[in-house]
């Protein structure tokens, strides 16, 4: 009991930096209050350091009892040295002096890496028992694992894969032989495959794959496949390299359910692979339901960690957690623009904690002209192939889209739409979209933002992209607003 009330007592911060995406997240009184990306701040895309701004927007929840690390950083140091990366290690031998260059002096506890992603699942999901499964790049050495949830004896860890056998780094390793950027741009790789055919794939298996469960690879990719299948397609080797990806999360997902204990088919599903939006919908073939914290990766574990240090399940209440923009939902302003010009930029209320806006830090635009999709493509500095997601009104999905959950509040699934010329902006080459449902429960603002959208238009869709430009990380403060629109002469509203 003294060990529960001590707990609930304490501000917990759970850090995760020094590889990629950082991240910072503060428990306090037992509730989340806050979760932020290191990037928005710094405006490094990516960034792998903290810095003096989100460690003192932390600090106004009050200083921390413990900071909880994300991983263990002599396990690392030992895989570093391992696999020739002992030259990059610096800081990460030491993340309480790292912390302490901040003025952050408080004790520092670690966990494991793949224990912070599970425990960001298992301690924010809806349910109190589920099977968990980690699919990530690398963190220590583990790279897949499998564990069990239950309220009553916390998480339990069942079994693992070890690097260097990596989906996580095989997927990496094919995004960088399609020309884009390992560990940063697996989501065009995504957005490429619907352009190809995957006629590769049953080689990629072949070649590197000898089973998915345990997931045992034949050849190390960590430092690339070099000029594999040289001549093709780049846009063939991502549709062959999706579909294993697609094939392994089901296969992998489907044998780690069988494994547990639990008969209730419920997943949770965290790392960075569970980014992987169309792979995910084809979970629901054998899941009845699934939970992704909407920050799945290595940023999201810093929450991960902080929950790890609680060692408990609190209660969810929403991916809105980071800067505050306090302003009132600007509903009458975003319609007016929308009328006028097709695209606006929102700004307004606390910025969402994962990779992707969902109405608070978004770029929004009317999503029936045929011109939309270019227009925003240009603005944002992306390749013209690059589909955007429709948000939509909750009670409404299933008119529009074939989709194997009718709630998708933080595009984590797609679907096919069913009125495809009608919507030309938010429809994908395959034909699929990346739907995020806003229901009553969710963002207020948003969900009031669509409601009125829909009853003067009849539309209750809008084009939802994050407010960036390509290489840059989202809109986070009223400032970072003015800048984008005088920079960009899109209209920002808060």
């Amino acid at each position: 009991m003294m060990r529960r009330e001590n707990i609930l007592s304490k501000i917990i911060w759970g850090a995760s930096a020094l590889f990629h995406d950082a991240g910072l997240s503060v428990i306090k009184d037992g509730k989340i209050v806050f979760g932020a990306h290191a990037e928005r701040y710094s405006g490094v895309k990516h960034d792998k350091h903290l810095n003096q701004k989100i460690i003192d927007e932390a600090l106004t929840y009050g200083k921390p009892d413990v900071v909880a690390w994300y991983e263990k950083p002599w396990k690392k140091n030992i895989r570093k040295m391992i696999s020739g990366e002992w030259h990059y290690v610096g800081f990460e031998g030491s993340p309480a002096k790292y912390m302490q260059q901040f003025g952050v002096t408080a004790p520092l506890k670690t966990f494991d890496h793949h224990y912070s992603h599970a425990a960001a699942g298992a301690f924010t999901n809806p349910k109190n028992m589920g099977t968990v499964v980690v699919l990530d790049a690398i963190g220590e050495f583990i790279t897949c694992s499998v564990w069990e949830y239950d309220d009553r004896k916390g998480l339990k860890h069942l079994y693992n894969s070890k690097y260097p056998h990596s989906f996580g780094l095989l997927y990496s390793a094919f995004t960088k032989r399609c020309g884009l950027r390992p560990m940063d741009e697996e989501y065009i790789t995504m957005g490429m495959a619907g352009w190809g055919k995957p006629i590769y794939k049953n080689r990629i298996k072949n070649d590197f794959i000898e089973s998915y469960h345990p997931f045992v690879m034949k050849k190390n990719v960590h430092e690339g496949l070099g000029d594999y299948l040289p001549g093709a397609d780049v846009m063939d080797i991502a549709a062959s390299i999706q579909a294993v990806a697609e094939e392994f999360i089901v296969e992998y997902t489907k044998e780690a359910m069988a494994k547990t204990n639990y008969a209730n088919n419920h997943l949770i599903y965290q790392g960075g692979v569970a980014l992987n939006c169309v792979a995910n919908s084809n979970i629901f073939g054998h899941a009845d339901s699934v939970w992704i914290m909407p920050n799945p990766g290595d940023c999201g574990s810093s929450l991960g960690a902080a929950l790890a240090e609680h060692g408990r399940r609190v209660k969810w209440s929403g991916p809105y957690i980071g800067t505050n923009i306090p302003n009132p939902y600007p509903v009458d302003a975003i319609i007016t623009e929308l009328n006028t010009n097709k695209i606006v930029g929102v700004a307004s209320g606390r910025a969402e904690f994962g990779p992707r806006a969902l109405g608070h830090r978004s770029l929004l635009a009317d999503p029936r002209g045929p011109e939309i999709k270019d227009q925003v493509n240009a603005i944002k500095r992306r390749q013209k192939f690059r589909p955007f997601a429709p948000a939509i009104l909750k009670e409404h999905v299933n008119e529009y889209f074939d989709i194997c959950t009718d709630d998708s509040p933080y595009m984590q699934f797609v679907g096919v739409c069913k009125k495809p010329k009608e919507f030309p902006a938010i429809i994908h080459v395959d034909g699929t979209s990346r739907v995020q449902t806003v229901g009553k429960d969710d963002s207020t603002g948003f969900r009031q933002l669509l409601e009125t959208w829909y009853e003067k238009t009849g539309c209750p869709i809008l084009l939802n992209t994050s407010l960036n430009i390509r290489g840059e990380p989202m809109v986070n403060t009223r400032e970072d607003a003015d800048r984008f629109e005088s920079k960009y002469g899109i209209k920002v509203c808060s």
